[in-house]
C-alpha cells in the first residue's frame, strides 16, 4: 500500500442536497474526528469536494470510504435528485484507490445511528416510552424529504430501510392544502409530499398562498425568509405555509408509523425542523400525526423525538455501514 495511505483510515461523509459533511475515522469503532461542512454548490463534483477535505487533514488518503446520500443508490451510476452531482462509484473508488467503497442513503445511514442516539439530543413531542423492541420510523425535512427506520432483525439487532418515502403523493386534507396540492401539480406535474416538506416546498407553498388572496410576495424566496417572516413578524401566508409543512409532515408521519407499526416510536432529523425549536411543538404536527380515524389512539402512544445533535449522525451510521454493524 502507497506511504500516503492510511491502512486502517476511514473517510466518512453524509452528503445532502445542499451541503456535505465529512469526518475521519481512524479504524473501525474510533472516534469520529475532523468533522467539517462543505457546500456542495461550491464544488462541481463530490470528488472535488472529497479532495479538498482530504488535502486539508494530513492523515493520508483512506483506505475505505462510506458516503451517504440524499439519493437512491440502484447501481454503479449515481445523479442525485436534488443537486447536479453525478458519478460512478467505481470510478470514485479507482480515483482514491480505496479497498472498499460503502454507498447508502443518506436516511439509511440515519437511521442506523438512532440506536446510539443520546437522551440529551433528542427532543420528545407527545407520545409515552416506545417500546424497546418494535419498529423505529425516520424522517427529515429540508433540501428534500428523507424517508427511512429500523425493523428489529429478530436477533436483537437492526436492519434499516433503504427506500423513497419522501415522493409518496401528498396527503392533502383541507380544501386550502387541495389549492397547494393543484398549484404543485401545475408547476412540476406532480405533487409528492416532498413537494411541500421541504425548504423548495415551504417557499413555493408561501408563494401559491399568496396568488391565491392576491397578496404580494414581498420579495420572500427563500425558505429562511418565510419561516422568519413566519415565526418573526406572523405574516399570515407566510405562517400558514408553516403550519401547513408542519401538517403536511404530521400526515406522512403518521402514515409511515402505521405502515411500519413504529411502536418503538417516530424520529425527526432533516435541517427544518430542529431549527423551529418548541415552535414546532405547539405546530400542527402531533394533532395531523394521530388524525387518523381509528386507529387515532394506536398513534397516541408513539412517541416522537425531534434530532437536535450538532454533528450530523449520519456520519456515525455510515461508519456503522461500512463496519457491516446492524
Amino acid at each position: 500500500m502507497p506511504p500516503d495511505v492510511s491502512e486502517t483510515g476511514r473517510l466518512l461523509a453524509d452528503v445532502g442536497g445542499t451541503n456535505a459533511r465529512f469526518a475521519w475515522q481512524v479504524s473501525a469503532g474510533a472516534p469520529l474526528t475532523d468533522v467539517r461542512v462543505l457546500p456542495g454548490a461550491d464544488f462541481p463534483t463530490l470528488q472535488a469536494a472529497m479532495h479538498v477535505y482530504l488535502e486539508g487533514l494530513g492523515h493520508g488518503r483512506p483506505a475505505l470510504a462510506a458516503i451517504a446520500i440524499a439519493n437512491p443508490i440502484t447501481g454503479d451510476q449515481v445523479r442525485m435528485t436534488n443537486h447536479h452531482w453525478a458519478f460512478s462509484q467505481a470510478a470514485v473508488k479507482a480515483e482514491f484507490g480505496l479497498t472498499h467503497l460503502r454507498l447508502l442513503n443518506d436516511f439509511t445511514a440515519l437511521a442506523l445511528a438512532l440506536p446510539d442516539l443520546p437522551a440529551n439530543e433528542l427532543r420528545q413531542i407527545g407520545g409515552g416510552a416506545g417500546e424497546p423492541d418494535k419498529a423505529r420510523a425516520l424522517l427529515g425535512a429540508g433540501t428534500g424529504l428523507g424517508v427511512s427506520g429500523l425493523l428489529p432483525d429478530g436477533a436483537g439487532g437492526w436492519v434499516p430501510l433503504e427506500g423513497e418515502g419522501g415522493h409518496v403523493t401528498l396527503p392533502a386534507v383541507s380544501a386550502r392544502e387541495r389549492l397547494v396540492m393543484d398549484g404543485l401539480t401545475r408547476l412540476y406535474g406532480r405533487a409528492s409530499a416532498e413537494r411541500l416538506c421541504s425548504g423548495q416546498g415551504l417557499v413555493d407553498t408561501f408563494t401559491l398562498l399568496c396568488e391565491a388572496d392576491g397578496v404580494a410576495l414581498s420579495g420572500l424566496g427563500t425558505a429562511a425568509a418565510v419561516a422568519d417572516a413566519a415565526l418573526a413578524a406572523r405574516q399570515p401566508q407566510a405562517l400558514e405555509a408553516l403550519n401547513m409543512l408542519c401538517a403536511m409532515l404530521g400526515s406522512v408521519a403518521g402514515n409511515l408509523a402505521l405502515t411500519l407499526g413504529a411502536r418503538g416510536g417516530v424520529y425527526i432529523g432533516g435541517g427544518i425542523v430542529p431549527r423551529l425549536g418548541s415552535w414546532f411543538d405547539t405546530s400542527p404536527f402531533r394533532d395531523r400525526f394521530q388524525s387518523k380515524g381509528r386507529f387515532q389512539t394506536y398513534l397516541k402512544d408513539v412517541p416522537v423525538w425531534v434530532i437536535t445533535s450538532s454533528q450530523s449522525p449520519a456520519l456515525l451510521g455510515a461508519a456503522r455501514a461500512l463496519s457491516g454493524l446492524r
